[in-house]
């Protein structure tokens, strides 16, 4: 009885599947999403913690999040009542709130990019180095040359 060697048979989807992971393009989407969720964190902190309180104390604290209206069931004095009581509410203020909480965001994401658009600028205006001459040049310029001494 002849012996014969079962080889690990690769699926095909699974080497597609590889070719597809490894190429650059999914890999800097990869990347992108880990900085993008870190950057986010940043955000968010920059503006509850530190934009936020200078706001608050600008419009004396205002908080629109109780303001609500009661489509049906009891009418309570905060929405966090309403709610616990099972009132259908529509919730004007949090969304308020979200609006305003954005506007924030966006703001504070445009002078980080402008901030950032300034120093990628500056890098850009260094003088580069000029370009090396191509072969095509060079072999121009030896023939150039070559017929000026002849000329003379």
């Amino acid at each position: 009885m002849s012996e014969t060697k079962h080889a690990l048979h690769t699926p095909g989807w699974l080497s597609d599947f590889q070719k597809f992971i490894m190429r650059g393009n999914v890999l800097d989407l990869a990347v992108g999403v880990i900085i993008g969720a870190a950057f986010t964190t940043i955000v968010n902190s920059a503006v509850k913690d530190v934009l936020t309180p200078f706001i608050g104390l600008l419009t004396g604290g205002v908080d629109f999040s109780n303001l609500f209206i009661t489509l049906k069931g009891p009418v309570k004095d905060t929405l966090a009542e309403a709610q616990k009581a099972g009132a259908v509410t529509v919730n004007l203020g949090v969304f308020l709130n979200a609006v305003i909480q954005f506007l924030i965001v966006a703001f504070f994401i445009f002078w980080v990019v402008r901030l950032i658009g300034k120093l990628h600028r500056k890098e850009e205006a260094a003088p580069a180095a000029p370009p090396a001459p191509t072969k095509e040049e060079v072999l121009l310029t030896e023939i150039r040359d070559i017929l000026a001494t002849k000329a003379s």
